[in-house]
């Protein structure tokens, strides 16, 4: 009931700036100790990626892009909480507005183009994190970074959040950093992956530990393409797929006011064809690699559909805009609710 009030006044402002308002409530709250009571459901705790996740559920990148939220959202029961995306420089992103509702499908559309304060700032941030949950830290890209020198800002925004990431997340499927997308291609990913991991294999012998690496794929792949990218991100050694990030597609909501906006639509139209990569993606990787759901989730049912086409772990943002923080509840009942086999 609080959070359908709040949602009126939120409504009212531009979406970015309702954006910001809501976070820095929240964050006030659990400074004053009011968000302390956490999720009153227990999670089931999940094993994946070498990690023990508390429960399946997290948010998805680009709700906390400085990690200056990340503490305040685990009170509401995530399991997880994924921050970024981090780029090597600070960067204003695309210019406003780019934040648009589709309130009709309970979606949106950004094209934000990475803002955010850079890796320094984002580390500073999680050094002395008190976040019982696992952290995972998205990186990519400046946008004024030559393509064929992007591997370096990858590898660079690696190296400087190794030590404190529970996983570290390779985003190469935004389409709001202008071809960026390219990197999904096979040979520009077996490029990008096999010098991440090669760094990785030195950083694990520095830290005496080795960080989970997973990447985000778009939802808008061809079946030949999901088949390369599976390839390639197994014979890499990389610990799971993200599947998936928002679509430029706009089937699911044609003729609606800001349709027509350039950018990533998320939110429930994009649950079909999130659902169809996620599937594929299982059955081109090998089992024992994870997979995150991502997209298109509003209620518990949508989260175990994830599950049940072969996800580990899901995530969400869009749909906590319109269903709000109760969402985190309905999901992790719905997943305890299913039988285990």
């Amino acid at each position: 009931m609080f959070y359908r009030l709040a949602q009126k006044v939120l409504f009212a402002t531009d979406p970015e700036q309702a954006h910001l308002l809501a976070l820095q409530s929240l964050r006030l709250a659990h400074t004053l100790g009011a968000t302390r009571r956490r999720c009153a459901v227990p999670g089931r705790p999940v094993h994946c990626m070498g990690l023990e996740f508390p429960n399946a559920v997290g948010v998805a990148a680009g709700l906390d892009k400085n990690a200056e939220y990340f503490e305040a959202l685990g009170d509401l029961g995530f399991g997880f909480v994924e921050v970024g995306t981090i780029t090597p420089r600070p960067q204003p992103g695309n210019p406003r507005p780019r934040v648009f509702r589709l309130p009709e499908k309970q979606a949106l559309i950004n094209r934000l183009g990475f803002n955010n304060k850079g890796v320094d700032f984002l580390v500073q941030r999680v050094r002395e994190h008190r976040f019982k949950g696992i952290l995972g830290i998205n990186i990519g890209k400046n946008a004024d970074t030559p393509m064929e020198r992007a591997a370096e800002d990858y590898l660079h925004c690696l190296e400087k959040v190794y030590p404190w990431a529970g996983y570290i997340t390779v985003n190469i499927s935004s389409p709001n950093t202008r071809d960026l997308r390219s990197l999904q291609a096979v040979a520009a990913l077996e490029d990008l992956l096999g010098q991440l991991e090669q760094r990785r294999v030195l950083l694990t012998r520095e830290h005496g530990r080795r960080v989970p690496i997973a990447v985000k794929v778009a939802p808008d792949l061809q079946p030949a393409e999901i088949a390369d990218i599976a390839r390639v991100v197994a014979s890499n050694r990389m610990d799971a797929v993200i599947a998936t990030n928002t679509t430029i597609d706009r089937e699911g909501v044609a003729g609606l006011p800001h349709a027509g906006e350039s950018g990533g639509l998320s939110g429930r139209p994009l649950k079909p064809k999130a659902d169809h990569i996620l599937q594929a993606f299982r059955q081109q990787l090998p089992a024992t690699m994870a997979l995150v759901g991502v997209g298109g989730i509003t209620c518990g049912q949508d989260a175990v559909n994830k599950l049940q086409l072969g996800a580990n772990l899901v995530q969400f943002y869009t749909g906590m805009i319109y269903q709000g923080p109760g969402l985190v509840e309905d999901c992790l009942k719905a997943i305890n609710g299913m039988s285990v086999e």
